[in-house]
């Protein structure tokens, strides 16, 4: 019983009690920290906010994944609280990077220039989406990687026209990120410019590993409510253009063929076309993040399980997620592997114990506290000679003066 409600909660508690410690004492909320970057591409100034994650330690070398969102001055705080909850068991701790579209925003979002729009003029500046994808991939993120501790794990978010750049990115710059949220699209965009191109080009992307998720809203017609998901393809006016726009272009992704491509579409029927980003932010992630979902954890519920099966399931978790991302990641959260130590050394399980303990020495190799905890298993066998070995490691990285009284106790009892 305390093994199941330690993994089904602690996980969530720890990332809270990390988020609440980062917040100012005036604010229940605070989102994302305003910097800006110049672009020579676009000749103008932009703004954009970075928001760390709840177990971000401005003294670590630990790096992130990170998102980007468009519409972020709009969107940021709903794509903050879905991490805050979710991240660590549904979708890994990330860099969120909210990009303004405040200003330009037609002309940055759109892939062609158009001067009529459904039978009118449109004389809004529009067809920019080459250029800020080159500022994009050639300015703003070698900045961030510069500013800013992330990996080249990449996430695009964006809704409206932003899903209409997220789908572009896909089609023309599929090497730039690793998952592509696309909520809404405004695929009917010129005569549906975007679904051509991937008609006609799909099969020749790169687009192996990679995850697109695209989400739709339930107003499918403003005008006939008798139209539905089920006929809505049966339709041949204006009205229904939009929502058959990103059903046709779902249909040619789901039968994408390259390998690991993964392909997931959902259809909120409750929603509006301005308000569906709220659940779909949430699900997209969890849909693209799906690989990063703990997986048998009712083995790590069961005291039956042997050390050596619980082993064996941490590091197959590790080797999936250094597929997945490209490079190293720990299994678990530092603290988890640590209390999943020392809820079995309470418990008598005395080998389970080590192999936590030993398990956090591989994955946080200059963690002090991966070597004081291996210490206390130590400590508690009697083998008082290992556990200095410990403590000595670990006061060597953390120097604390809890660290040195630790020793000096351990040396006097080694001497007795």
């Amino acid at each position: 019983m305390i093994l199941r409600i330690f993994w089904s909660l602690s996980l969530t508690l720890f990332l809270h009690a990390f988020a609440l410690a980062q917040q100012s004492p005036a604010y229940l909320s605070q989102v994302g920290i305003p910097d800006s970057i110049y672009s020579e591409v676009l000749q103008e100034s932009r703004t954009y906010w970075v928001h760390y994650p709840p177990g971000y330690q401005p003294e670590s070398s630990e790096k992130y994944p990170v998102a980007i969102l468009l519409d972020g001055e709009v969107w940021l705080p709903t794509l903050a609280a879905v991490h805050e909850f979710y991240s660590g068991g549904f979708m890994p701790e990330m860099i969120l990077v909210g990009i303004s579209n405040a200003e330009n925003r037609t002309r940055d979002l759109t892939p062609t220039h158009i001067d009529t729009k459904y039978g009118f003029p449109f004389t809004e500046p529009n067809g920019g989406a080459e250029e800020f994808g080159t500022f994009l991939s050639k300015e703003l993120i070698p900045h961030l990687e510069s500013r800013y501790p992330i990996t080249n794990y990449r996430t695009l978010i964006g809704h409206s026209y932003g899903g209409l750049f997220t789908t572009f990115m896909l089609l023309y710059y599929p090497e730039v990120f690793a998952n592509y949220v696309a909520i809404d699209p405004s695929l009917d965009w010129d005569g549906q410019a975007m679904l051509k191109y991937a008609e006609a080009n799909w099969d020749a992307l790169p687009v192996e590993g990679k995850a697109l998720y695209v989400a739709l809203s339930g107003q499918l017609h403003m005008q006939d409510p008798t139209v539905t998901l089920d006929n809505v393809m049966e339709d041949a006016s204006d009205f229904t253009l939009f929502p058959r726009s990103i059903l046709a272009f779902g249909q040619v992704a789901a039968a994408a063929e390259q390998a690991g491509f993964r392909y997931s579409q959902q259809f909120f029927a409750h929603d509006l076309h301005g308000t569906i980003p709220v659940p779909a932010i949430r699900q997209g992630l969890m849909e693209v993040f799906e690989w990063f979902q703990m997986e048998q954890t009712d083995k790590f519920n069961s005291f039956e399980t042997p050390a050596a099966e619980l082993a064996e399931i941490v590091r197959y978790r590790a080797d999936k997620l250094e597929r997945h991302f490209g490079y190293p990641v720990p299994p678990y959260p530092e603290d988890l592997m640590n209390m999943s130590g020392y809820m079995s050394l309470e418990m008598g399980q005395a080998e389970k114990a080590k192999m936590f303990f030993e398990l956090g020495l591989q994955y946080f190799p200059q963690s002090a506290n991966t070597y004081d905890s291996m210490a206390d298993y130590y400590e508690q066998k009697g083998d008082l000679d290992q556990a200095l070995e410990n403590v000595t490691r670990a006061f060597e990285i953390s120097g604390s003066d809890y660290h040195r009284e630790r020793l000096e106790s351990l040396k006097e009892r080694v001497g007795e």
